[in-house]
């Protein structure tokens, strides 16, 4: 049989032209993305928006400040826009490199022809059912949590961990810590355990007793609230989700009101948020009180969950407040945190979760472990929520552990 030959000038042109191409097709193989998703009439950025390559699985969401940074496998690419309270839209993408400036519009908010006034009753009783029914149903993953304190407008803590948690369709129950660091200059008070209240926190617990909760999602919710239904996000009053406003009975010592926003198709709880101006704190010194203490907690669920239930996706703590001592001026106090959770799935890992205590001290669990400047440096979930840039200024002007700020040697954390 006849054999083809190749002489060896011809041999390297052909292997240089093999490797051309296989350059040329990798480069085409992935395109990175970025943009910033904003409100259409306020020109506000959208947190937590949804963005999918339309036809595929592949997607993510905005960080805080709008932004995202999608890869995808070729261009030209269609991506889908959608955030809760605005109309979803498709965008056409033919080039990278360029910033893309994405606008939702707001959406309508249509009330029913027909109002009951039992009707917001009946579907918060309907997704503290549904959540009741697959409280069981566990959700194991990664969280990251950041937290920045602020007194008097001055960053004086800069906290974020990476936990390994494992949550439900209404909270998280347990965590372990998989990587952690923490900033800090010398304050009056410090709230580097404030995590507690995220790790604590959740819209329904099977283990208290339904008698006497006072959470919104209970059998006590006609005893204990009032309900307004103020429209239905969507294209008619048939579908979509309602928005309900709800605020306790003013007879109740406990205070708190906010908006919960629930599927009607199938009764999941999409995002709830809650203030609590009763919000009762102490601190370690006896001298020290909070007063005017308001604390908001919101809480996103992943969208598009077809039997009802979906994972967490985003736990946000803010708490305002005044701390007093004898003798001295007050000092504004301002905690924001917020919790991203990701790569979730329902396969077990075998990890030993700790349910979360007021015995719990974040910052002796940080520097148990030792310090990877690598995790930090590579990890996509910290590179799309970037700290603020005037916080972390702010800590490097005082040198407040090096390991937290751009450009300086990273050392390992101190036991």
């Amino acid at each position: 049989m006849p054999t083809l030959r190749y002489s060896p000038s011809a041999f390297r042109l052909l292997s240089i032209l093999l490797v051309l191409l296989g350059l040329a097709h990798l480069g085409q193989a992935q395109v990175q993305l970025r943009g910033v998703v904003r409100d259409r009439e306020t020109q506000e950025v959208l947190p937590f928006a949804s963005i999918a390559v339309l036809g595929t699985t592949n997607g993510t969401t905005t960080n805080l400040e709008g932004e995202f940074t999608l890869v995808v496998k070729e261009l030209p690419a269609q991506l889908l826009v959608s955030e809760l309270s605005h109309v979803r839209d498709t965008v056409r993408v033919t080039a990278g490199g360029e910033l893309l400036n994405i606008t939702l519009a707001p959406a309508s908010v249509v009330l029913p022809e027909v109002k009951v006034a039992s009707y917001p009753f009946q579907l918060v009783d309907r997704a503290f059912r549904n959540l009741a029914r697959n409280y069981r149903r566990s959700y194991y993953g990664r969280a990251f949590y950041r937290q920045i304190t602020r007194i008097d407008n001055e960053p004086t803590e800069l906290q974020e961990v990476v936990w390994n948690v494992k949550s439900n369709p209404a909270r998280i129950e347990g965590t372990t810590l998989a990587q952690g660091r923490y900033a800090g200059v010398q304050a009056p008070i410090s709230l580097n355990n404030f995590s507690v209240y995220t790790r604590r926190y959740g819209l329904f617990d099977i283990r208290q007793d339904s008698t006497t909760s006072l959470a919104l999602f209970s059998p006590n919710v006609e005893k204990n609230y009032l309900l307004e239904l103020k429209g239905i996000v969507g294209e008619d009053s048939t579908g979509g989700v309602a928005e309900i406003g709800f605020e306790t009975r003013p007879e109740l010592a406990y205070q708190a009101q906010g908006t919960v926003w629930i599927d009607l198709e199938t009764n999941q709880v999409v995002r709830y948020r809650v203030v609590q101006p009763s919000f009762t704190g102490s601190t370690s010194n006896p001298r020290q009180k909070f007063t005017n203490a308001k604390l908001t907690i919101e809480m996103a669920f992943k969208p598009g969950g077809a039997s009802g239930v979906a994972p967490l996706e985003l736990m946000k703590m803010d708490l305002t407040t005044d701390l007093t001592e004898p003798g001295k001026e007050p000092l504004a106090i301002k905690v924001t945190s917020f919790t991203y959770f990701y790569n979730q799935s329902t396969t077990n890992p075998r990890l030993p979760y700790t349910q979360a205590s007021l015995n719990d001290r974040d910052l002796d669990a940080i520097r148990a472990k030792p310090y990877d400047p690598e995790f930090w440096a590579n990890n996509p979930v910290v590179k799309r929520t970037p700290a603020e840039d005037e916080v972390v200024s702010a800590f490097e002007k005082k040198g407040a552990f090096g390991s937290m700020v751009k450009g300086q040697t990273r050392k390992p954390a101190r036991r």
